[in-house]
Order: C-alpha cells, then structure tokens, then sequence
C-alpha cells in the first residue's frame, strides 16, 4: 500500500433513534445517525407482522382452487380404480391356481 492515500479509519458512534448507540469503524470520522438497529428494526426483536392483505389468498383459492381440485380428485379416483381392478385380478388368480 502506498502511504498517505488512504483515508485514515477511526472509531465513530452510530446512534439510533430508539437510543441505542454503537460504536463502529469508519472512515467518515463524524458520528452518525441511524433511523433503525437491529434493537428497534420488528423483523429482530420477533414483532414483524405478515399480513394476508385484501385476502389474497383467498381470492387465489377461489379462483384457481377447483382446477388444483379437480387434478388431485382425478388421480385420487384413477388410483382407486387401479387398486381395485388389481384386487380384482388378484381374486380371480387365486381362484384359478385353486
């Protein structure tokens, strides 16, 4: 490194608006001031909110919901029907070994 070009690195306070001061490394060297940290921010102290806006996901369901319905009750019944059709064969196999 080439001496003397490089901004000297000091020690400065971050304060936040909640209070909390922290003490960080920069190259600024004045203080700043920080609108959230990670003692106010509501995603790190577990107060984060997920909202269901409008009910979107209802309106999805209500939408899309009886063609994802009707897929999985078609293979639900061609299923059905596999299984007993091979129970059937599976009678008659036996009854002609017999």
């Amino acid at each position: 490194m080439k001496p003397e070009i490089h901004p000297e690195y000091q020690t400065v306070k971050a304060t936040c608006s909640c209070g909390n001061i922290i003490e960080v490394g920069s190259t600024l060297g004045e203080d700043l001031h920080l609108d959230v940290c990670s003692n106010c921010h509501p995603f790190y102290t577990g107060k984060q909110k997920t909202i269901d806006s409008g009910g979107r996901v209802e309106r999805f369901r209500k939408r899309f919901g009886s063609r994802g319905k009707s897929a999985a009750s078609a293979e639900a019944a061609a299923s059905e029907e596999a299984s007993d059709s091979k129970e059937a064969a599976g009678t008659e196999d036996t009854a002609a070994s017999e």
